[in-house]
């Protein structure tokens, strides 16, 4: 029997190497929890809630799990304020990416919280390693949402696990499915962070129109791109073809503010706050207009997402198709 526990498992208190990425206002409490409760670790995305709304996510993912879970900060944006409300609620798994992961290594050292790092390359890894962290992410370039790098996860995962052993390294970026575990296993990772394939669980806050968009993309659906970066100024991406993205290309991807239908009001969200054309804000539930024409983050491994689910399905899935493929390998073997 093939035992798929690592010992990144035991740094985070959980029973299968499954972390959900914190897609950002898509990574509800309830998802978070269902997660956490089916033996993987669920993730809060905070950087852009206030200090209050924090504490209401925290406690209503607290109210749905008593099993571990964590919560994002991208250090690119102000979150001094909010990682102190985080450790001051007693949150013991704090993950950071796109800056300098010492800036919080002493706050999170004193709370006696577990720190992650994510990187895009080897060279963001041994720092991160240098300062200390605990676990490293090593996001390839075909995930989706904000791409760290420009390396494929492939070359990248074995490179930063030989670059920083022993630090434990999850793998992140195109990795949908058992054997996508599998093979992040058989690369030297200690566990996967997949994000694409949980836009599709029923838990989480993706809107029916994003959601179905996401169901019928195939791979070369999903392109790097800077065309969504209004309130995230020059930060690379991985999104869905749509007619912004096509609009701007052909244009000749010009700078803000001569993009072609810049401005232009694309959806309305529940409390009546209108969003424009090349806003970084995926189409979440309630929203109304042309959905179709926001930021569509999706990694390559949504060719293969097909289907919606309950959280802990998927993770039961996933979690019997890559102890199949290990046990395929080592009877070939």
């Amino acid at each position: 029997m093939v035992n798929l526990s690592t010992p990144v498992c035991s740094l985070l208190g959980i029973g299968v190497p499954i972390v959900q990425a914190p897609i950002g206002s898509a990574a509800t409490p309830e998802l978070a929890a269902a997660v956490s409760n089916a033996g993987g670790l669920g993730m809060l995305a905070v950087t852009w809630l206030s200090v209050e709304g924090i504490a209401e996510r925290v406690e209503a993912t607290r109210a749905l799990t008593d099993r571990p879970f964590g919560a994002n900060l991208v250090l690119a944006f102000p979150y001094e304020d909010r990682l102190r409300r985080l450790l001051e609620m007693g949150v013991k798994i704090i993950s950071t990416a796109w800056g300098d992961p010492s800036a919080v290594r002493s706050a999170t050292t004193t709370a006696g919280a577990t720190h992650m790092h994510s990187v895009g390359s080897v060279a963001e890894a041994r720092a991160a390693a240098h300062v200390g962290v605990d676990a490293i992410v090593a996001q390839g370039w075909e995930a989706g949402g904000h791409v760290l790098g420009t390396v494929a996860g492939l070359p990248l995962i074995p490179a930063v696990v030989d670059a920083v052993r022993p630090v434990p390294v999850i793998a992140a970026g195109g990795i949908s499915d058992g054997r996508g575990l599998a093979a992040a296993l058989m690369l030297g990772a200690e566990g996967v962070w997949l994000g694409t394939r949980f836009l599709a669980a029923e838990e989480a806050a993706t809107h029916e129109t994003y959601r179905a968009l996401v169901l019928a993309a195939d791979a070369d659906d999903a392109r790097h791109t800077l065309a969504f970066d209004g309130g995230w100024a020059g930060a690379p991406h991985r999104a869905l073809v749509n007619q912004t993205m096509l609009g701007w290309e052909r244009a000749g991807r010009p700078a803000s503010p001569g993009r072609p239908g810049e401005g232009d009001v694309v959806s309305v969200d529940r409390a009546g706050r209108e969003h424009l054309r090349y806003e970084d804000l995926m189409p979440l539930p309630g929203m109304t207009g042309e959905l179709q024409e926001m930021a569509l983050y999706a990694g390559q491994s949504v060719g293969l997402v097909r289907d919606v689910r309950p959280a802990a399905e998927i993770i039961h899935r996933i979690v019997a198709e890559a102890t199949s493929a290990l046990a395929a390998y080592q009877t070939a073997d």
